[in-house]
């Protein structure tokens, strides 16, 4: 199978080590999204609600980038900050994933870098 690499101005910057996503066998994975503003570097808003509309606006960016969109997602990732969280974060997935939602899992880590308080990884159709 072939593996390409995508990434586009559109999302942060991958750090080193790490591509954005890789399409490979007709899927695209995209690695660990954090809510950041791809000019700046800065979270974007201060609500967990904010902070995952900016991890996924990141997403369909780098998934418009692979030929993809947020229809095409089948599973998603999401590691929370703080348990509290969770329900401010899938009132905003339902925003985003209101029919057809992908299957779905989630994680608690202590994940505070610069105030970020989410990151979602997901897999979608190529």
């Amino acid at each position: 199978m072939a593996k390409v690499i995508v990434n586009t101005d559109e999302a942060p910057k991958s750090m080193a080590g790490y591509s954005q996503a890789v399409k490979s066998g007709g899927f695209v994975f995209i690695a660990g999204q954090g809510p950041f503003d791809a000019r700046t570097g800065d979270v974007v808003g201060t609500t967990i609600q904010e902070q995952t509309a900016q991890c996924l606006k990141n997403i369909a960016a780098i998934l418009q980038a692979a030929n993809s969109s947020l229809e095409k997602v089948v599973s998603a990732t999401f590691i929370l900050g703080e348990e509290s969280d969770f329900a401010g974060m899938n009132e905003e997935w339902g925003k985003w994933f209101s029919e057809d939602p992908p299957a779905r899992q989630g994680a608690k880590l202590p994940i505070h870098p610069k105030g970020m308080k989410i990151s979602i990884a997901l897999i979608a159709e190529a």
